[in-house]
């Protein structure tokens, strides 16, 4: 019972620290918009151009592109693609992203351990350039819906295996049965015999030996 009451405290206790991680790292997130936002403009405007643009400015722009794409779900989507490939995977394919989406390098790999996504890459491959009609925005435009929907079964998908993970420990830990604290031998004697561990001769004999 101990056990069970402790493993709930801490189960509470995620979301609030969570939370308080969310907050940080959605501020990290904007401010990476922010800078994708400032980028890209400049690529529009010929104020730079692709082949001066580093990895970070490209992890910028995916930021930034994958904002506009799934709004407020950015963040969450950040931390699913973290979890399942790493900081670092995480950041390259923000990187790709942003080559793929600003027209730059619309043939850039993805890294093996994010083939997960690749429905969302796939929806980019067809980004063309900045300079092509319509830029960017229009494949946005097509792919916000299906994007995001793959978005959120994603996610559901996720918490309904963590919450059926969570009930499973629970039930197992409730099941793996009351505390022999407070039986008797005779007790646990009677539950091994019920179990069939022991038949009934030896259940007797042993059985005398306690009495």
């Amino acid at each position: 019972m101990k056990k069970l009451l402790l493993i709930i405290i801490t189960f509470s206790l995620i979301p609030l620290l969570n939370r308080i991680s969310y907050a940080q790292e959605n501020n990290h997130t904007a401010r990476e918009e922010a800078e994708g936002k400032v980028i890209w403009e400049r690529i529009q405007s010929k104020e730079t151009s692709c082949e001066n643009l580093s990895d970070e400015n490209f992890g910028a722009l995916g930021e930034y592109f994958m904002g506009q794409m799934v709004g407020d779900s950015h963040e969450a989507m950040n931390t699913m693609m973290e979890r399942m490939m790493g900081k670092e995977g995480e950041e390259q394919m923000h990187i790709i992203m942003g080559k793929r989406l600003s027209g730059c390098d619309t043939s850039a790999q993805v890294p093996q351990s994010g083939s997960g996504f690749m429905p969302m890459m796939w929806m980019m491959g067809s980004a063309g350039s900045p300079q092509a009609e319509g830029g960017v925005y229009p494949m946005m435009g097509y792919g916000w819906n299906g994007f995001n929907t793959f978005g959120w079964v994603f996610m559901i998908f996720f918490w309904l295996l963590l919450i059926l993970g969570v009930i499973a420990l629970i039930r197992y830990l409730s099941k793996s049965g009351p505390s022999k604290e407070g039986q008797t031998p005779l007790d646990i004697l009677k539950a091994r015999y019920a179990r069939g561990e022991i038949n009934q001769k030896e259940f007797e004999e042993m059985k005398k030996d306690l009495t």
